[in-house]
């Protein structure tokens, strides 16, 4: 059975430490109730204070269906209001339904998504180690959409975060050791070379700070990850796995760069919603991140960022707003992921080979 109490402990203890008189919010849908609960529990125990903000199914649906522009585009000042009281966050990855915008024209998530450039912003400045954790709660839609029964997803999340081990905290400090290796390395280059399948990608990441995720903000985590030189890309990449945006797939896509911006957008499946995201904002023709996965533990694809992004074989950039933490200077509504495989890949640095096969070799 899947240990919510062990999940909890980790997240209090490691992921987001909370200490004597700390205001930690916790954000989640209804449906992690059990461990909402453990998470209340544990932040008592340390002497903070649990603040909740709880989703429930159908309300998304229902301003899309029956909000006016004025309502779905409105900026809440509770929203605000905790977003800037708060001292952490733990939001809880969960969710009952993953098509549940499926039947949303693209144009109107884009303008909500546009319109809450205020409570990103606010967000944003909580993504550093100790001001946010984001953890996962095995669902039935999430098994459903990885091909997996619910007990298989639930080993499968346990594993992700080293649940399975007897001293998770300890796992977690050993990846940790090992990606400090890596981004010593790595924040001391200049250039990037990305070589794979009808991937040719090059860009700068001079003056900019590779971020060690070791599972402070996200857990699961395991990657390395900065903000590249904003006007610096160029070339091509085709990534090997869906995009996903709200629930819904886009297949197949191939992004070609000229001078850091996206001048020509491919997909097999969904070609639509990906040139109206590219049109969000003009930060969303830019890339955000790039990263390299570590974890060992997430062995297949399934669907759901907060895990794939880690598995140890693959990179993935992101389209849209930059992490500050890593130097990263873009601005955007939009912070999405996309995923490559590179287990037939290369990744040079300046003029040294440094990933090779799914694996470094620094």
């Amino acid at each position: 059975m899947f240990d919510v109490e062990k999940l909890a402990i980790l997240a209090t203890e490691y992921c987001l430490p909370v200490s004597e008189d700390k205001k930690i919010g916790i954000i989640g849908h209804a449906v992690a109730a059990p461990l909402i609960q453990q998470l209340y529990k544990h932040i008592l125990l340390k002497g903070g204070h649990p603040v909740l903000r709880i989703r429930v199914d159908g309300l998304t649906e229902l301003l899309y269906t029956y909000g006016s522009e004025k309502q779905v585009t409105h900026v809440s000042p509770f929203t605000k209001f905790f977003l800037k009281e708060i001292d952490g966050i733990i939001s809880i990855f969960a969710e009952t339904n993953l098509k549940r915008l499926s039947g949303v024209p693209p144009a109107k998530i884009k303008q909500r998504t546009a319109s809450q450039r205020e409570i990103i912003d606010l967000y944003m400045k909580h993504v550093k180690p100790g001001a946010l954790a984001i953890i996962p709660y095995p669902t039935e839609a999430f098994a459903q959409e990885a091909e997996m029964s619910l007990f298989e997803y639930q080993d499968f999340v346990a594993k992700a975060c080293y649940l399975d081990k007897k001293d998770p905290v300890e796992e977690w400090r050993k990846l940790s050791k090992k990606q400090e290796r890596i981004t010593q390395k790595l924040d001391k280059i200049k250039n990037m070379r990305f070589v794979g399948e009808d991937t040719d990608l090059k860009l700068k990441v001079e003056g900019r700070k590779w971020i060690n995720s070791d599972g402070h903000v996200n857990m699961p985590s395991g990657e390395v990850f900065t903000g590249p030189v904003e006007n610096s890309a160029r070339g091509q990449i085709r990534f090997t796995y869906p995009g996903i945006y709200m629930g819904r797939e886009i297949e197949d896509i191939t992004l070609v760069f000229k001078n850091g911006k996206v001048v020509q957008a491919r997909a097999e499946k969904g070609e639509g919603l990906l040139r109206e995201l590219l049109k969000t904002d003009t930060g969303a023709k830019r890339i955000g991140e790039i990263a390299i996965g570590t974890n060992k533990g997430i062995t297949r694809f399934t669907k759901n960022m907060l895990f794939d992004e880690k598995m140890d074989h693959c990179m993935h950039l992101a389209l849209g707003r930059s992490i500050p933490i890593s130097g990263g200077k873009n601005q955007s509504s939009i912070h999405w992921d996309l995923l490559k495989d590179m287990k037939h890949g290369e990744i040079h640095a300046d003029s040294e080979l440094i990933y090779k096969d799914g694996k470094f070799l620094i």
